[in-house]
C-alpha cells in the first residue's frame, strides 16, 4: 500500500458479549458499516470476540479461522485495515494474538508477550517472545496488549516506530492507571498512542469504563470521550508531524540504549 502522511484510525469503543463470538462479530459489522472509504485503520478491543477470559479450551480458534475469515471481510469491503485481539490456539497452546488485517487480506500479527497474572492468564495462555513492529501504509506501527502498558522497557521506542496501539479489556478501578500510562507511554516515546478498551460488565462481573484516549507525540489527548460511553469515532494522524517533532525536539537521541531479550 502507498504511503499515507495523514492516516485516519477509527477507535471502537463498546460493550461485549461474553463468549457469544458469532454475536459479537455481527455487533461490530453493524458498527463498522458506515465506515466505508471514511477511515484507513479500525481498532478494536483485546478478544473482541469473547471478551477477556480463562477458558481458552472453550473458545479459542486456529489462525485460519471464522474471526480472521471475518476481519478479512471487513478490511476488504470498508477498504481499511482492522485491528485487534482474539484467543487463538497454536498446538496445544492458547495465544493472546493480535491481528491487522489489511484490505488485500495480509495478515501480520503479535502474541501479548505479558500475561496478566492476576488474572491468571499466565496459567492458560502461551506468553508471546517477540516485539514486533507492523508496517502498514507507510507508517511503523508498535501492536501491545492491555498489560503490556506497564512495562516502558518493552515499549520504548528506538526511533523503530510512529505509532503505538494497546488493545484492552481494563477494568474502571484501574481506570486511572490506563489513562496515566497511555500518555506517558506517547511522552516518552515521541509516538502517537492509541488506546482502545471496552465498557459494560463481562461474565465475572468486572466493570469497564472505556476511556478509549487518542494521544499526540506531546502527550495532548486528541480523543477523549465520557467514561461508560459506546462510540465509533475517527482520529487523523500526521506522519510528517511526529516526525518534525522528533528532529525539533530529539530526546530519543540521548536514550539509554539496552537490548531487550523477551521470555520470562
Amino acid at each position: 500500500m502507498e504511503q499515507k502522511d495523514e492516516l485516519r484510525v477509527t477507535l471502537v469503543q463498546t460493550e461485549l458479549l461474553w463468549q457469544l463470538p458469532e454475536a459479537n462479530r455481527t455487533l461490530l459489522a453493524e458498527k463498522l458499516r458506515p465506515l466505508a472509504g471514511h477511515t484507513d485503520l479500525i481498532i478494536l478491543p483485546e478478544m473482541f470476540t469473547t471478551c477477556f477470559m480463562m477458558n481458552p479450551e472453550d473458545h479459542a480458534e486456529p489462525m485460519e479461522s471464522e474471526t480472521l475469515a471475518w476481519m478479512r471481510a471487513q478490511a476488504a469491503a470498508l477498504n481499511a485495515a482492522v485491528c485487534g485481539s482474539v484467543a487463538m490456539q497454536d498446538g496445544d497452546a492458547y495465544i493472546n494474538r493480535m491481528l491487522l488485517v489489511s484490505p488485500a487480506g495480509e495478515v501480520q500479527f503479535y502474541d501479548k508477550s505479558h500475561l496478566f497474572r492476576m488474572g491468571n492468564e499466565h496459567q492458560h495462555y502461551r506468553a508471546g517472545t517477540e516485539r514486533v513492529i507492523f508496517e502498514y501504509a507507510g507508517w511503523r506501527i508498535l501492536p501491545t496488549i492491555c498489560y503490556d502498558l506497564r512495562f516502558p522497557v518493552f515499549m520504548r521506542c528506538q526511533n523503530d516506530y510512529d505509532l503505538a496501539i494497546c488493545v484492552a479489556n481494563w477494568p474502571a478501578p484501574r481506570r486511572a492507571p490506563w489513562r496515566t500510562l497511555l500518555q506517558a507511554r506517547a511522552i516518552e516515546n515521541q509516538c502517537y498512542m492509541l488506546g482502545v478498551n471496552r465498557i459494560g460488565e463481562d461474565g465475572v462481573g468486572l466493570q469497564y469504563s472505556g476511556d478509549s484516549l487518542a494521544v499526540n507525540f506531546k502527550g495532548e489527548l486528541l480523543l477523549d470521550k465520557p467514561q461508560g460511553e459506546s462510540f465509533v469515532t475517527t482520529v487523523c494522524l500526521h506522519l510528517d508531524e511526529v516526525q518534525q517533532f522528533r528532529e525539533v525536539f530529539p530526546a530519543w537521541q540521548d536514550a539509554d540504549s539496552f537490548s531487550l531479550k523477551i521470555g520470562r
